[in-house]
Protein backbone atom coordinates (compact mmCIF):
# COMPACT_ATOMS: atom_id res chain seq x y z
CA UNK A 1 0.00 0.00 0.00
CA UNK A 2 1.16 3.51 -0.73
CA UNK A 3 0.93 6.43 1.59
CA UNK A 4 -1.11 9.54 0.71
CA UNK A 5 2.07 11.48 0.10
CA UNK A 6 3.12 9.09 -2.66
CA UNK A 7 0.22 10.05 -4.93
CA UNK A 8 -0.96 13.44 -6.11
CA UNK A 9 -4.57 13.73 -4.97
CA UNK A 10 -6.99 16.61 -4.47
CA UNK A 11 -6.66 18.03 -0.96
CA UNK A 12 -9.40 19.68 1.05
CA UNK A 13 -8.75 23.42 1.23
CA UNK A 14 -11.61 25.41 2.73
CA UNK A 15 -14.13 23.24 0.93
CA UNK A 16 -12.59 23.94 -2.48
CA UNK A 17 -10.24 22.13 -4.83
CA UNK A 18 -7.92 23.67 -7.34
CA UNK A 19 -10.09 22.37 -10.17
CA UNK A 20 -13.63 23.32 -9.24
CA UNK A 21 -15.70 24.55 -6.29
CA UNK A 22 -17.63 22.09 -4.16
CA UNK A 23 -21.12 23.50 -3.72
CA UNK A 24 -23.47 20.53 -4.19
CA UNK A 25 -26.22 19.64 -1.69
CA UNK A 26 -27.60 16.23 -0.81
CA UNK A 27 -30.48 16.60 -3.27
CA UNK A 28 -27.97 17.21 -6.08
CA UNK A 29 -26.61 13.77 -5.20
CA UNK A 30 -30.09 12.30 -5.49
CA UNK A 31 -30.80 13.39 -9.03
CA UNK A 32 -27.21 12.87 -10.24
CA UNK A 33 -27.40 9.28 -8.94
CA UNK A 34 -30.86 8.73 -10.41
CA UNK A 35 -29.67 10.12 -13.74
CA UNK A 36 -26.57 7.91 -13.67
CA UNK A 37 -28.43 4.74 -12.69
CA UNK A 38 -32.02 4.75 -13.92
CA UNK A 39 -31.94 4.71 -17.68
CA UNK A 40 -31.60 2.21 -20.46
CA UNK A 41 -31.37 -0.68 -18.02
CA UNK A 42 -34.89 -0.31 -16.64
CA UNK A 43 -36.45 -0.78 -20.07
CA UNK A 44 -34.81 -4.19 -20.52
CA UNK A 45 -35.75 -5.63 -17.12
CA UNK A 46 -38.98 -7.30 -18.33
CA UNK A 47 -36.90 -8.89 -21.10
CA UNK A 48 -34.44 -10.17 -18.52
CA UNK A 49 -37.35 -11.54 -16.48
CA UNK A 50 -38.56 -13.41 -19.59
CA UNK A 51 -35.30 -15.40 -19.62
CA UNK A 52 -34.95 -15.79 -15.85
CA UNK A 53 -38.56 -16.53 -14.90
CA UNK A 54 -40.52 -15.26 -11.90
CA UNK A 55 -38.55 -16.81 -9.03
CA UNK A 56 -34.94 -16.33 -10.21
CA UNK A 57 -35.80 -12.96 -11.74
CA UNK A 58 -37.22 -11.54 -8.52
CA UNK A 59 -34.29 -12.89 -6.49
CA UNK A 60 -31.74 -11.48 -8.95
CA UNK A 61 -33.27 -8.00 -8.87
CA UNK A 62 -33.63 -7.85 -5.09
CA UNK A 63 -30.13 -9.22 -4.50
CA UNK A 64 -28.60 -6.76 -6.99
CA UNK A 65 -30.42 -3.83 -5.34
CA UNK A 66 -29.21 -4.76 -1.84
CA UNK A 67 -25.64 -5.61 -2.88
CA UNK A 68 -25.08 -2.46 -4.90
CA UNK A 69 -26.50 -0.23 -2.18
CA UNK A 70 -24.06 -1.86 0.23
CA UNK A 71 -21.07 -1.38 -2.09
CA UNK A 72 -22.08 2.24 -2.71
CA UNK A 73 -21.94 2.75 1.05
CA UNK A 74 -18.39 1.38 1.03
CA UNK A 75 -17.27 3.82 -1.65
CA UNK A 76 -18.88 6.76 0.13
CA UNK A 77 -17.11 5.86 3.38
CA UNK A 78 -13.75 5.48 1.61
CA UNK A 79 -13.98 8.87 -0.10
CA UNK A 80 -12.25 10.48 2.91
CA UNK A 81 -10.65 7.45 4.53
CA UNK A 82 -7.39 9.44 4.89
CA UNK A 83 -7.68 12.65 6.95
CA UNK A 84 -7.21 15.74 4.79
CA UNK A 85 -7.39 13.84 1.50
CA UNK A 86 -10.40 13.33 -0.74
CA UNK A 87 -10.34 10.53 -3.27
CA UNK A 88 -12.33 12.34 -5.93
CA UNK A 89 -11.87 9.65 -8.58
CA UNK A 90 -12.30 5.89 -8.51
CA UNK A 91 -8.77 5.59 -9.86
CA UNK A 92 -7.37 7.67 -6.98
CA UNK A 93 -8.95 5.32 -4.47
CA UNK A 94 -7.61 2.32 -6.40
CA UNK A 95 -4.09 3.76 -6.40
CA UNK A 96 -4.26 4.34 -2.65
CA UNK A 97 -5.46 0.80 -1.94
CA UNK A 98 -3.54 -1.25 -4.50
CA UNK A 99 -0.50 0.86 -5.34
CA UNK A 100 0.29 3.30 -8.17
CA UNK A 101 0.72 0.64 -10.85
CA UNK A 102 -1.76 -2.10 -9.94
CA UNK A 103 -4.38 0.41 -8.83
CA UNK A 104 -4.44 2.13 -12.20
CA UNK A 105 -4.47 -1.11 -14.20
CA UNK A 106 -7.30 -2.58 -12.14
CA UNK A 107 -9.58 0.43 -11.75
CA UNK A 108 -9.11 2.64 -14.80
CA UNK A 109 -9.95 0.03 -17.51
CA UNK A 110 -13.04 -1.10 -15.63
CA UNK A 111 -14.26 2.44 -15.05
CA UNK A 112 -13.69 3.31 -18.70
CA UNK A 113 -15.68 0.26 -19.78
CA UNK A 114 -18.55 1.40 -17.57
CA UNK A 115 -18.51 4.99 -18.76
CA UNK A 116 -17.93 4.30 -22.45
CA UNK A 117 -20.32 1.33 -22.37
CA UNK A 118 -23.09 3.46 -20.87
CA UNK A 119 -22.56 6.16 -23.45
CA UNK A 120 -22.70 3.68 -26.34
CA UNK A 121 -25.87 2.11 -24.96
CA UNK A 122 -27.43 5.53 -24.41
CA UNK A 123 -26.72 6.41 -28.03
CA UNK A 124 -28.60 3.28 -29.10
CA UNK A 125 -31.41 3.97 -26.63
CA UNK A 126 -31.84 7.56 -27.76
CA UNK A 127 -31.98 6.51 -31.40
CA UNK A 128 -34.45 3.69 -30.71
CA UNK A 129 -36.81 5.94 -28.78
CA UNK A 130 -36.62 8.72 -31.37
CA UNK A 131 -37.50 6.16 -34.01
CA UNK A 132 -40.46 4.88 -31.97
CA UNK A 133 -41.60 8.45 -31.30
CA UNK A 134 -41.60 9.25 -35.03
CA UNK A 135 -43.48 6.06 -35.87
CA UNK A 136 -46.22 6.84 -33.35
CA UNK A 137 -46.55 10.54 -34.18
CA UNK A 138 -46.40 10.11 -37.97
CA UNK A 139 -47.26 6.52 -38.95
CA UNK A 140 -47.65 7.50 -42.62
CA UNK A 141 -44.17 9.05 -42.89
CA UNK A 142 -41.44 7.23 -44.78
CA UNK A 143 -39.50 5.19 -42.22
CA UNK A 144 -35.83 5.82 -41.50
CA UNK A 145 -33.47 3.04 -40.52
CA UNK A 146 -32.43 2.80 -36.88
CA UNK A 147 -28.86 3.84 -37.71
CA UNK A 148 -30.00 7.25 -38.94
CA UNK A 149 -31.99 7.87 -35.76
CA UNK A 150 -28.93 7.05 -33.68
CA UNK A 151 -26.96 9.64 -35.67
CA UNK A 152 -29.71 12.23 -35.16
CA UNK A 153 -29.62 11.64 -31.41
CA UNK A 154 -25.83 11.64 -31.33
CA UNK A 155 -25.63 15.02 -33.02
CA UNK A 156 -27.14 16.67 -29.92
CA UNK A 157 -24.32 15.31 -27.75
CA UNK A 158 -21.73 17.24 -29.75
CA UNK A 159 -23.32 20.43 -28.41
CA UNK A 160 -23.96 19.29 -24.82
CA UNK A 161 -20.42 17.95 -24.49
CA UNK A 162 -19.09 21.52 -24.58
CA UNK A 163 -20.57 22.28 -21.14
CA UNK A 164 -17.80 22.63 -18.55
CA UNK A 165 -18.34 19.97 -15.86
CA UNK A 166 -20.90 18.14 -13.70
CA UNK A 167 -21.92 21.37 -11.99
CA UNK A 168 -22.73 22.82 -15.42
CA UNK A 169 -25.22 20.06 -16.23
CA UNK A 170 -27.14 20.24 -12.94
CA UNK A 171 -30.34 21.45 -14.62
CA UNK A 172 -30.03 18.81 -17.36
CA UNK A 173 -29.42 16.13 -14.74
CA UNK A 174 -32.48 17.23 -12.76
CA UNK A 175 -34.65 17.11 -15.87
CA UNK A 176 -33.24 13.69 -16.71
CA UNK A 177 -34.00 12.36 -13.22
CA UNK A 178 -37.59 13.61 -13.44
CA UNK A 179 -37.96 12.04 -16.88
CA UNK A 180 -36.64 8.68 -15.66
CA UNK A 181 -39.26 8.49 -12.92
CA UNK A 182 -41.93 9.67 -15.35
CA UNK A 183 -41.30 7.22 -18.19
CA UNK A 184 -40.78 4.34 -15.77
CA UNK A 185 -44.19 5.09 -14.25
CA UNK A 186 -45.75 5.34 -17.70
CA UNK A 187 -44.14 2.03 -18.69
CA UNK A 188 -45.56 -0.03 -15.85
CA UNK A 189 -48.87 1.86 -15.73
CA UNK A 190 -49.44 1.29 -19.46
CA UNK A 191 -48.54 -2.39 -19.06
CA UNK A 192 -50.93 -2.65 -16.12
CA UNK A 193 -53.73 -0.99 -18.09
CA UNK A 194 -53.06 -3.22 -21.09
CA UNK A 195 -53.20 -6.39 -19.04
CA UNK A 196 -51.75 -9.72 -20.15
CA UNK A 197 -51.65 -10.09 -23.94
CA UNK A 198 -53.58 -12.89 -25.57
CA UNK A 199 -51.85 -16.24 -25.07
CA UNK A 200 -49.29 -14.83 -22.65
CA UNK A 201 -46.81 -17.42 -21.41
CA UNK A 202 -44.50 -17.24 -18.41
CA UNK A 203 -42.49 -20.29 -19.38
CA UNK A 204 -38.79 -19.71 -19.89
CA UNK A 205 -38.27 -17.74 -23.07
CA UNK A 206 -37.16 -20.00 -25.88
CA UNK A 207 -34.10 -18.87 -27.85
CA UNK A 208 -33.37 -21.63 -30.33
CA UNK A 209 -31.31 -24.49 -28.98
CA UNK A 210 -30.77 -25.33 -25.32
CA UNK A 211 -27.34 -23.71 -25.55
CA UNK A 212 -28.88 -20.52 -26.95
CA UNK A 213 -31.36 -20.41 -24.06
CA UNK A 214 -28.59 -20.91 -21.51
CA UNK A 215 -26.53 -18.08 -22.98
CA UNK A 216 -29.59 -15.81 -23.02
CA UNK A 217 -30.11 -16.51 -19.31
CA UNK A 218 -26.49 -15.50 -18.70
CA UNK A 219 -27.01 -12.34 -20.73
CA UNK A 220 -30.16 -11.55 -18.74
CA UNK A 221 -28.09 -11.55 -15.55
CA UNK A 222 -25.81 -9.01 -17.22
CA UNK A 223 -28.84 -6.85 -18.02
CA UNK A 224 -29.76 -6.88 -14.34
CA UNK A 225 -26.18 -5.88 -13.46
CA UNK A 226 -26.29 -3.07 -16.05
CA UNK A 227 -29.31 -1.58 -14.29
CA UNK A 228 -27.14 -0.81 -11.24
CA UNK A 229 -24.40 1.20 -12.89
CA UNK A 230 -23.97 4.33 -10.81
CA UNK A 231 -20.79 3.25 -9.01
CA UNK A 232 -18.56 4.32 -11.90
CA UNK A 233 -19.20 8.00 -11.18
CA UNK A 234 -20.20 8.00 -7.48
CA UNK A 235 -16.89 9.41 -6.22
CA UNK A 236 -17.00 12.11 -8.89
CA UNK A 237 -20.47 13.04 -7.65
CA UNK A 238 -19.31 13.06 -4.02
CA UNK A 239 -16.41 15.30 -5.06
CA UNK A 240 -18.90 18.10 -5.75
CA UNK A 241 -20.01 18.21 -2.08
CA UNK A 242 -18.22 20.47 0.44
CA UNK A 243 -16.65 18.71 3.42
CA UNK A 244 -15.38 19.83 6.83
CA UNK A 245 -14.28 17.87 9.92
CA UNK A 246 -17.65 18.56 11.56
CA UNK A 247 -19.72 17.98 8.42
CA UNK A 248 -17.97 15.36 6.28
CA UNK A 249 -19.22 14.82 2.75
CA UNK A 250 -20.26 11.24 3.46
CA UNK A 251 -23.32 12.40 5.45
CA UNK A 252 -25.14 14.32 2.68
CA UNK A 253 -23.79 11.85 0.11
CA UNK A 254 -25.34 8.88 1.90
CA UNK A 255 -28.60 10.75 2.45
CA UNK A 256 -28.84 11.57 -1.24
CA UNK A 257 -27.84 8.04 -2.25
CA UNK A 258 -30.55 6.42 -0.12
CA UNK A 259 -33.12 8.78 -1.60
CA UNK A 260 -31.88 7.90 -5.08
CA UNK A 261 -32.15 4.18 -4.32
CA UNK A 262 -35.74 4.63 -3.19
CA UNK A 263 -36.48 6.26 -6.53
CA UNK A 264 -34.59 3.45 -8.25
CA UNK A 265 -36.73 0.82 -6.54
CA UNK A 266 -39.89 2.71 -7.50
CA UNK A 267 -38.71 2.63 -11.13
CA UNK A 268 -37.17 -0.83 -11.46
CA UNK A 269 -39.41 -3.27 -9.66
CA UNK A 270 -42.81 -2.20 -11.08
CA UNK A 271 -41.45 -2.02 -14.63
CA UNK A 272 -39.76 -5.42 -14.39
CA UNK A 273 -42.61 -7.29 -12.76
CA UNK A 274 -45.63 -5.65 -14.42
CA UNK A 275 -43.92 -5.56 -17.83
CA UNK A 276 -43.23 -9.29 -17.63
CA UNK A 277 -46.74 -9.94 -16.32
CA UNK A 278 -48.24 -8.13 -19.33
CA UNK A 279 -46.12 -9.60 -22.13
CA UNK A 280 -44.58 -12.77 -20.68
CA UNK A 281 -41.85 -14.39 -22.71
CA UNK A 282 -42.90 -12.37 -25.77
CA UNK A 283 -41.66 -9.03 -24.38
CA UNK A 284 -39.08 -7.15 -26.45
CA UNK A 285 -35.71 -5.96 -25.10
CA UNK A 286 -37.19 -2.44 -24.77
CA UNK A 287 -40.61 -2.59 -23.14
CA UNK A 288 -41.59 0.86 -24.42
CA UNK A 289 -41.17 -0.36 -28.00
CA UNK A 290 -43.62 -3.19 -27.24
CA UNK A 291 -46.34 -0.76 -26.12
CA UNK A 292 -48.66 0.57 -28.83
CA UNK A 293 -51.59 2.25 -27.05
CA UNK A 294 -52.54 4.88 -26.16
CA UNK A 295 -50.36 6.38 -28.92
CA UNK A 296 -49.94 9.81 -27.33
CA UNK A 297 -48.74 8.29 -24.05
CA UNK A 298 -46.31 5.94 -25.78
CA UNK A 299 -44.91 8.86 -27.79
CA UNK A 300 -44.54 11.00 -24.66
CA UNK A 301 -42.78 8.20 -22.77
CA UNK A 302 -40.29 7.64 -25.58
CA UNK A 303 -39.49 11.34 -25.74
CA UNK A 304 -38.96 11.32 -21.95
CA UNK A 305 -36.40 8.56 -22.45
CA UNK A 306 -34.65 10.72 -25.04
CA UNK A 307 -34.45 13.63 -22.59
CA UNK A 308 -33.17 11.32 -19.88
CA UNK A 309 -30.38 9.74 -21.90
CA UNK A 310 -29.30 13.18 -23.09
CA UNK A 311 -28.38 13.92 -19.46
CA UNK A 312 -27.19 10.42 -18.60
CA UNK A 313 -24.71 10.43 -21.45
CA UNK A 314 -23.11 13.58 -20.08
CA UNK A 315 -22.98 12.31 -16.48
CA UNK A 316 -20.82 9.41 -17.65
CA UNK A 317 -18.88 11.41 -20.25
CA UNK A 318 -17.82 14.33 -18.02
CA UNK A 319 -15.26 12.32 -15.97
CA UNK A 320 -13.74 11.05 -19.22
CA UNK A 321 -13.55 14.58 -20.60
CA UNK A 322 -11.79 15.73 -17.44
CA UNK A 323 -9.27 12.87 -17.59
CA UNK A 324 -8.50 13.30 -21.29
CA UNK A 325 -8.06 17.05 -21.01
CA UNK A 326 -5.84 16.68 -17.93
CA UNK A 327 -3.60 14.22 -19.78
CA UNK A 328 -3.39 16.44 -22.85
CA UNK A 329 -2.51 19.54 -20.83
CA UNK A 330 -0.02 17.92 -18.43
CA UNK A 331 1.65 15.29 -20.63
CA UNK A 332 1.51 16.97 -24.03
CA UNK A 333 1.43 20.64 -22.97
CA UNK A 334 -1.74 21.35 -24.94
CA UNK A 335 -3.16 24.69 -23.74
CA UNK A 336 -6.57 24.61 -22.11
CA UNK A 337 -9.34 26.43 -23.89
CA UNK A 338 -12.28 26.20 -26.24
CA UNK A 339 -10.27 24.52 -29.02
CA UNK A 340 -9.07 21.69 -26.77
CA UNK A 341 -12.56 21.12 -25.44
CA UNK A 342 -14.09 21.19 -28.92
CA UNK A 343 -11.63 18.73 -30.47
CA UNK A 344 -11.20 16.29 -27.57
CA UNK A 345 -14.85 16.04 -26.59
CA UNK A 346 -16.18 15.94 -30.14
CA UNK A 347 -13.76 13.10 -30.92
CA UNK A 348 -15.10 11.09 -27.98
CA UNK A 349 -18.72 11.68 -28.99
CA UNK A 350 -17.92 10.64 -32.56
CA UNK A 351 -16.28 7.41 -31.40
CA UNK A 352 -19.22 6.40 -29.19
CA UNK A 353 -21.61 7.29 -32.00
CA UNK A 354 -19.66 5.07 -34.41
CA UNK A 355 -19.76 2.18 -31.92
CA UNK A 356 -23.52 2.61 -31.41
CA UNK A 357 -24.23 2.56 -35.14
CA UNK A 358 -21.99 -0.47 -35.60
CA UNK A 359 -23.51 -2.50 -32.74
CA UNK A 360 -27.08 -1.26 -32.23
CA UNK A 361 -28.19 -4.33 -30.23
CA UNK A 362 -29.82 -2.88 -27.16
CA UNK A 363 -30.41 -5.99 -25.05
CA UNK A 364 -27.16 -7.68 -26.05
CA UNK A 365 -25.10 -4.58 -25.26
CA UNK A 366 -26.69 -4.40 -21.81
CA UNK A 367 -25.81 -8.02 -21.11
CA UNK A 368 -22.20 -7.70 -22.26
CA UNK A 369 -21.37 -4.36 -20.63
CA UNK A 370 -23.33 -5.29 -17.52
CA UNK A 371 -21.18 -8.37 -17.03
CA UNK A 372 -17.78 -7.28 -18.27
CA UNK A 373 -17.74 -3.71 -17.04
CA UNK A 374 -20.41 -2.98 -14.48
CA UNK A 375 -20.19 -6.09 -12.32
CA UNK A 376 -16.63 -5.38 -11.13
CA UNK A 377 -17.15 -1.68 -10.37
CA UNK A 378 -20.60 -2.16 -8.79
CA UNK A 379 -20.50 -5.57 -7.14
CA UNK A 380 -17.04 -6.59 -5.97
CA UNK A 381 -14.28 -4.03 -6.63
CA UNK A 382 -15.49 -1.74 -3.77
CA UNK A 383 -15.30 -4.78 -1.47
CA UNK A 384 -11.71 -5.51 -2.52
CA UNK A 385 -10.72 -1.90 -1.86
CA UNK A 386 -12.48 -1.98 1.52
CA UNK A 387 -10.63 -5.14 2.57
CA UNK A 388 -7.30 -3.59 1.55
CA UNK A 389 -7.88 -0.22 3.22
CA UNK A 390 -10.01 -1.00 6.28
CA UNK A 391 -8.70 -4.53 6.96
CA UNK A 392 -11.75 -5.82 8.88
CA UNK A 393 -11.14 -8.58 11.40
CA UNK A 394 -11.16 -12.03 9.81
CA UNK A 395 -14.52 -13.84 10.10
CA UNK A 396 -16.24 -10.65 11.28
CA UNK A 397 -19.58 -9.60 9.75
CA UNK A 398 -17.83 -7.06 7.51
CA UNK A 399 -15.30 -9.68 6.38
CA UNK A 400 -18.03 -12.18 5.46
CA UNK A 401 -20.19 -9.55 3.74
CA UNK A 402 -17.36 -8.33 1.53
CA UNK A 403 -16.07 -11.76 0.59
CA UNK A 404 -19.63 -12.87 -0.16
CA UNK A 405 -20.08 -9.94 -2.55
CA UNK A 406 -16.74 -10.74 -4.19
CA UNK A 407 -17.65 -14.38 -4.84
CA UNK A 408 -21.13 -13.58 -6.16
CA UNK A 409 -19.83 -10.67 -8.25
CA UNK A 410 -17.04 -12.67 -9.91
CA UNK A 411 -19.43 -15.48 -10.84
CA UNK A 412 -21.93 -12.97 -12.19
CA UNK A 413 -19.23 -11.26 -14.25
CA UNK A 414 -18.08 -14.51 -15.86
CA UNK A 415 -21.46 -15.91 -16.87
CA UNK A 416 -23.04 -12.63 -17.99
CA UNK A 417 -20.02 -11.56 -20.06
CA UNK A 418 -20.01 -14.85 -21.95
CA UNK A 419 -23.76 -14.72 -22.50
CA UNK A 420 -23.79 -11.10 -23.66
CA UNK A 421 -20.81 -11.52 -26.00
CA UNK A 422 -22.28 -14.60 -27.66
CA UNK A 423 -25.60 -12.81 -28.21
CA UNK A 424 -23.85 -9.83 -29.82
CA UNK A 425 -21.92 -12.10 -32.20
CA UNK A 426 -25.05 -14.08 -33.03
CA UNK A 427 -27.18 -11.01 -33.76
CA UNK A 428 -24.41 -9.17 -35.64
CA UNK A 429 -24.14 -12.04 -38.11
CA UNK A 430 -27.71 -11.43 -39.32
CA UNK A 431 -28.01 -7.63 -38.93
CA UNK A 432 -28.41 -5.34 -41.94
CA UNK A 433 -27.16 -1.83 -41.22
CA UNK A 434 -29.00 0.35 -43.71
CA UNK A 435 -31.74 -1.72 -45.31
Amino acid sequence: MVSPSDVVLPKVVDGETEAAPRRAKWWYVTFHNVTAMVGAGVLSLPYAMAHLGWGPGIVALLLAWVMTLYTLRLLIEMHECVPGVRFDRYRDLGVHALGPRLGLWVVVPQQLIVQVGCDVVYMVTGGNCLQKFAQVVCPSCAPLHQSYWICIFGSSQFLLSQLRDLNSITAISLAAAVMSLSYSTISWAACLAKGPVAGVSYAYSAAGTAADSAFRVCGALGQVAFAFAGHGVVLEIQATIPSTPTKPSRLPMWKGTVAAYMVTAACYFPVAFIGYWAFGQGVTDNVLVALERPPWLVAAANMMVVVHVLGSYQVYAMPIFESVETILTTKFRVPRGVLLRLVARSTYVALTLFAAVTFPFFGDLLGFFGGFGFTPTSFFLPCILWLKIKKPRRFSASWFANWGCIVVGVLLMLVSTIGGLRSIIQDASTFQFYS
